[in-house]
C-alpha cells in the first residue's frame, strides 16, 4: 500500500506547503452560483466549444483584483482567448500564447471586434455563393484518410465548398471569424459521437447540413460581435493592443519585467488530449498532416519529447516515486510534466515586473489511484524561482470533464472502469504567487 504525502519523509518546506493547502477553506463566492451559459457566453465567449476552459467572471474578476487600465495581462495557455476578451473590454493590454494552432483561431476570432455592418455584409455575400453549389462538380478537397473515417461524402463535399469560400476572402480578420464559424461546425456536421469529447463514431447519427450550421453559427456569432464591438466602443477601448500567439509558452513574446499579470489554467497531466480533439479543423485547415508528431508538441500529453528535466519540487519527486512503483510509463510522463511545468514559470518569471502577481487556476487530481498534487508542486516550483505567496482560493465547481489517458497497448482511451482513468476533484485552486 502506498503511502500518502503527508506520511512521506519531505523538507519542512514542502510539508508546510501540504499542511497549508490541506486547511485552506472553500471560498463560495468564488464558485459563481447562479452563472448562467448566457453569462459565461457573452459578448465572443461562445464563439466555439472548448474544453475545460475556465469562466470569463473568474478571470475578470482576477484581472480586476491585480491589474489597472494600461497594465499587460498575459496567458501562456490562451486556449480559446478567455483571459484576452476579458482583459481588452477592461482596458488591458494582453498577450496569449498556445502551441495550439486551432486554440489559436478560435482565440484570434475571439479577439478581434469586426464593424458590425461589414462583417453582416460579408456573411451575406458568402452566403449567396451556396446557391452556385453542384453536389456533382468537382472540388478541391482535403485527402486524409481521418477525414474520410469522420465523414460522409455528402457533407465532406459541402464542406470542401464551404471552406474554398471561405478561404477565398480578403480581408484576415473577416476570414479568420467564418473559419472560426467552419471549425466549430465540424462536428455535428461528422459522425463523432455528438456528446462525446473522445474521439468516437457514431454509425447512426445523422450528421448536421453544413450550409445549415454554417449560418445558425455565424448569426450567433454576428450577435456576440455586435455586443463586444458596442462594448468596447463605448468604453473607448476598441484600439486595445490584444495578440494571439501561436507558440510555446516556454517562449514569450512579452519584454523583460513589463508583465503586470499572468493568469492562466494550465493544461492537466496526460489529463487533456488536445490533438485527438481538435483533429478535425487541425486536418481541415493542414495545421498537420500527421496526428502522431502534432499530439508531441503538447504539455501534458502522453507523447512527450524524451528529456531529462528537474521538477525543482520534492512533493512532485515524491508524487513520481509512488507512481513508479505502480506505472513507471506514467511516473516518466507526471516527471516530464512538471518539468515543463517549471520552465514555462520560469519564463513568466522572466517576463513580470518586481510586484507582479501571477494567478494559476489549477485543481488537483488522481492517477493510477495516486494523488497529483498539482497546486501544491506549483507552489513550490514558484517559491523555488523565488516567488511569494498572495493567497490560495478554493472554489467549488460543478463538474470537471476530464477525458480519460489513452491505453498505452492499444491506443485508445481508457474506459471508466480502468485503472489508468485520471480524476478530477470536486475543487480547484486559484494560487496567486507575487514576483519580488
Amino acid at each position: 500500500m502506498l503511502l500518502p504525502l503527508d506520511k512521506i519523509a519531505l523538507p519542512t518546506d514542502s510539508t508546510a506547503i501540504l499542511q497549508h493547502f490541506s486547511q485552506v477553506p472553500i471560498e463560495p463566492s468564488w464558485a459563481f452560483t447562479g452563472t448562467t451559459r448566457k453569462d459565461t457566453g457573452y459578448l465572443t465567449h461562445a464563439y466555439h466549444s472548448y474544453p475545460a476552459k475556465f469562466i470569463p467572471q473568474l478571470a475578470g474578476r482576477v484581472i480586476d483584483q491585480y491589474t489597472s487600465v494600461g497594465d499587460m495581462v498575459v496567458d501562456p495557455f490562451m486556449g480559446c482567448g478567455t483571459t484576452l476578451v476579458e482583459s481588452k473590454v477592461r482596458g488591458r493590454i494582453s498577450i496569449g500564447t498556445d502551441i495550439n494552432p486551432v486554440a489559436t483561431l478560435i482565440s484570434s476570432a475571439k479577439i478581434h471586434p469586426l464593424h458590425p455592418l461589414g462583417i453582416t455584409e460579408a456573411f451575406h455575400t458568402l452566403v449567396r455563393r451556396f446557391a452556385v453549389y453542384d453536389e456533382k462538380s468537382p472540388i478541391a478537397m482535403q485527402t486524409h484518410e481521418r477525414l474520410d473515417f469522420w465523414y460522409r461524402p455528402e457533407e465532406k463535399h459541402k464542406l470542401a465548398f464551404l471552406y474554398q469560400q471561405i478561404s477565398s476572402i480578403q480581408d484576415e480578420h473577416q476570414r479568420t471569424f467564418f473559419l472560426c464559424a467552419f471549425s466549430n461546425i465540424l462536428k455535428s456536421c461528422s459522425i463523432w459521437m455528438q456528446k462525446s469529447n473522445k474521439p468516437t463514431r457514431d454509425m447512426k447519427k445523422i450528421p448536421a447540413d453544413p450550409f445549415v450550421a454554417f449560418q445558425r453559427q455565424v448569426k450567433a456569432m454576428l450577435r456576440g460581435n455586435h455586443d463586444y464591438y458596442e462594448l468596447l466602443g463605448k468604453k473607448g477601448f476598441l484600439n486595445v493592443d490584444t495578440q494571439a500567439h501561436c507558440q510555446d509558452a516556454r517562449q514569450s513574446p512579452a519584454q523583460d519585467s513589463t508583465v503586470s499579470l499572468v493568469v492562466t489554467s494550465p493544461p492537466y497531466v496526460t489529463s487533456y488530449e488536445y490533438a485527438d480533439l481538435h483533429q478535425l479543423p487541425a486536418l481541415w485547415f493542414t495545421y498537420t498532416d500527421d496526428l502522431a508528431l502534432f499530439r508531441k508538441q503538447f504539455i501534458g500529453t502522453a507523447y512527450h519529447h524524451k528529456r531529462d528535466l528537474i521538477t525543482h519540487s520534492p512533493i512532485a519527486d515524491s508524487i513520481v516515486d509512488q507512481l513508479a512503483q505502480k506505472h513507471k510509463k506514467s511516473a516518466d510522463e507526471v516527471a516530464h510534466y512538471f518539468g515543463e511545468m517549471y520552465e514555462v514559470f520560469a519564463e513568466m518569471h522572466r517576463i513580470l515586473k518586481i510586484g507582479g502577481k501571477m494567478a494559476i487556476v489549477i485543481g488537483n487530481t488522481a492517477l493510477h489511484k495516486v494523488d497529483i498534487w498539482n497546486a501544491e508542486v506549483f507552489m513550490e516550483q514558484l517559491s523555488a524561482l523565488g516567488m511569494d505567496l498572495v493567497t490560495i482560493i478554493k472554489r467549488e465547481i460543478p463538474s470537471k470533464n476530464l477525458p480519460s489517458v489513452r491505453d498505452e497497448q492499444t491506443g485508445r482511451f481508457a474506459k471508466i472502469t480502468d485503472d489508468n482513468i485520471t480524476y478530477a476533484y470536486p475543487t480547484e485552486y486559484i494560487l496567486v504567487m507575487e514576483k519580488k
